[in-house]
């Protein structure tokens, strides 16, 4: 066995090579032209065709990162041997016998596209399914509130967080995917690491509060600033962890981050993500700044800055906003995407990115026109 020293050493010149190699692409003067692919409301990762069509549309547009769902309704939509020995399912079943995710690979690196895939379920296990069928194999993985039950909110079920079979579990798909496929980075988001504030209430979760403070219980008030602490501590040692252990696979591939905004986050999901940024544990962050008015986006994207966030210059380097396109029936209409990608770089930001594709197609392909037109002139390629 090598000397704990050597280990430290590797590793170190693992996570030095890691910012360096991240730098490269956060101080090259290029802006960054994103846009989430998802496997909702979308076809595009059901059909090997349908992916090239969009990734030659999304070239054609001058767009520079792709960030395709890889983990979603508790599925893989890679073919995952983690999936496939816990839970039965190697892959999401309406993908089985293909792979979408090395087609998009493909695709994407041939015009020089960077890939980043989006774990987009995160901690969640379902959504108006009881927990499914991680939950129905896993019971002792569930997230319960302060009155015992399943945790939910908005909809979705949770796993729980605090509990490190269940942080096993998800980097283990992380890992897997990095290790398998030629990606660029990969993306966690409002779930991940997240947790609705209501939680922690788990026999697993009451247990660790103990052992830490003498046999105290913890408060019944989630919203004790404490409590609130203790589990957010938490999670942000998952991040790190999480940063790590990808860095150590592959040191020049990016850890990004798309978060609610702060502190809405961390009030309500315990993501306290500006502390990501001060321990150097996220490439990128893009907070989610879901708006539909102008007025406010503006009152969302005045949070993110050096002062309010207590981050630096170069932290702010690494912040890029997420915009909200399309969503069920809403659409934006280009009068406001004009006025959102004016303020984002008003604000300083000269890039952005995009949810969703499927916004770029609607009514004949107007909003991907429009930046083409105004703003996405010219081609920009991120270096790899």
């Amino acid at each position: 066995m090598k000397p704990m020293f050597v280990l430290f050493i590797c590793f170190s010149l693992f996570i030095g090579c890691s910012k360096t190699a991240a730098k490269s692409i956060l101080t090259d003067s290029v802006p960054l032209r994103g846009v989430w692919l998802t496997n909702v409301d979308s076809d595009v990762l059901f059909s090997d065709e349908a992916i090239r069509e969009a990734v030659q549309f999304l070239d054609e547009h001058n767009f520079n990162v792709i960030f395709p769902v890889v983990w979603n309704d508790a599925q893989t939509l890679f073919p995952s041997k983690v999936m496939e020995k816990t839970f039965g399912y190697a892959i999401d079943p309406r993908l089985k016998g293909r792979d979408p995710l090395k087609v998009l690979i493909e695709e994407a690196h041939a015009r020089d596209i960077l890939v980043i895939p989006w774990f987009e379920y995160g901690f969640s296990c379902s959504y108006q399914k009881e927990g499914g069928h991680i939950l129905k194999i896993k019971p002792e993985w569930a997230a319960r509130d302060n009155q015992g039950r399943l945790l939910k909110k908005n909809g979705f079920e949770w796993m729980n967080p605090y509990h490190p079979e269940v942080q096993e579990f998800i980097i283990s798909i992380v890992e897997e995917c990095v290790k398998n496929y030629d990606i660029d980075g990969v993306q966690g988001d409002d779930r991940l690491p997240a947790q609705p504030i209501e939680g922690g209430y788990s026999d697993f979760t009451i247990e660790r509060y103990k052992e830490e403070h003498d046999g105290a219980m913890p408060p019944k008030d989630y919203r004790d600033k404490d409590w609130q602490r203790w589990r957010g501590d938490i999670l942000n040692a998952f991040g790190k962890n999480f940063y790590q252990r990808v860095k150590a696979i592959k040191a020049d591939i990016l850890v990004t981050w798309a978060p609610s905004i702060y502190p809405w986050s961390y009030d309500e999901y315990l993501q306290d993500w500006p502390n990501w940024l001060k321990a150097n544990y996220g490439d990128w962050i893009i907070p989610q700044v879901y708006r539909y008015s102008i007025k406010d986006y503006q009152q969302a994207l005045a949070f993110l800055n050096r002062d309010s966030l207590e981050i630096s210059d170069n932290q702010m380097e690494k912040i890029i906003p997420g915009a909200l396109l399309n969503v069920g029936e809403y659409v934006m209409d280009t009068d406001f995407l004009k006025q959102t990608v004016d303020a984002n770089r008003a604000h300083g930001f000269q890039g952005e990115v995009f949810f969703f594709y499927e916004g770029l197609r609607k009514n004949n392909d107007r909003i991907a026109k429009f930046l083409k037109e105004n703003y996405y002139q010219e081609p920009l390629k991120l270096k790899r």
